[in-house]
């Protein structure tokens, strides 16, 4: 049996697949470890097959060497992208580091393997419940859309402006710590203003030791309070979501 093979479209498919498993590789929530590679591999070849129609139309086979390149290239591209994604969706991890600053959790930290976050307790939650979100809202398929839209502007084997790129990732890490301060920044503030009360009750009546009282406030607080914060998340991954698709249509 003779099976025709089109080297253009394998190589076009095979660029496309590059760029695919480089962005599942770093971007959320395909980057979590309980993902296995061999199937971030398998949904970057099944998306560039899906791709293939758009990709193949006017692709130009290229040499072995220009071939390598264009692999490199490739993986240059989707790293680019899934990090740009990676960065906005820090400011969840962010904003729970800083909860665990001021309200004192940051005493027991821990690794996680699985989102590869050395944080403590509300750092790992945040970061839990953000992969979490993306899934029940569907956001990660506008993650996979504006990563196909990338096929458009940038073509498999083609480069892409480094300048605006360069300006893109320094915005985005911009607006990573403006929505992190945003997020905790009301509870930031309340824990703060403890600790003001503490240090004048401390002054008024330094027999009270007030500042042994200090450490299970702050941590009732900061349990009391989270919850707000919580009801905030759908919201704030939706924005972080369209910021992301932002980032991605600046660079193209």
């Amino acid at each position: 049996m003779f099976i025709p093979l089109d080297a253009v479209w394998i190589e076009a498919v095979g660029l496309s697949a590059v760029r695919m498993t480089a962005f599942l590789a770093i971007a959320p929530p395909f980057s979590h470890r309980s993902i296995p590679n061999n199937v971030k591999a398998m949904l970057g070849v099944g998306l560039a097959l899906a791709v293939s129609p758009r990709v193949t139309q006017g692709y130009q086979t290229l040499s072995n060497t220009a071939y390598l390149g264009a692999l490199v290239m490739e993986v240059a591209t989707g790293a680019l992208f899934g990090f740009l994604v990676l960065l906005l969706f820090s400011a969840l991890q962010s904003a729970g580091a800083l909860i665990d600053l001021f309200g004192g959790f940051s005493l027991a930290m821990a690794y996680d393997p699985g989102g590869q976050v050395n944080g403590a307790q509300f750092t790992r939650l945040f970061q839990l419940a953000g992969i979490v979100l993306l899934f029940a809202s569907d956001g990660y398929q506008l993650v996979i859309s504006g990563l196909l839209r990338t096929f458009t502007a940038i073509p498999p084997g083609t480069g892409w402006n480094l300048g605006a790129s360069s300006e893109t990732l320094i915005a985005s890490l911009t607006q990573m710590f403006l929505a992190a301060v945003q997020v905790a920044g009301p509870l930031i503030v309340v824990l703060f203003l403890a600790d003001v009360g503490l240090g004048l009750v401390s002054r008024v009546a330094p027999a009270l030791n007030a500042f042994a009282l200090g450490f299970p406030l702050k941590v009732l607080m900061t349990l009391a309070f989270a919850g707000f914060i919580f009801i905030a998340l759908p919201q704030v991954v939706s924005g972080l979501v369209d910021r992301a698709l932002e980032s991605i249509g600046e660079v193209l």
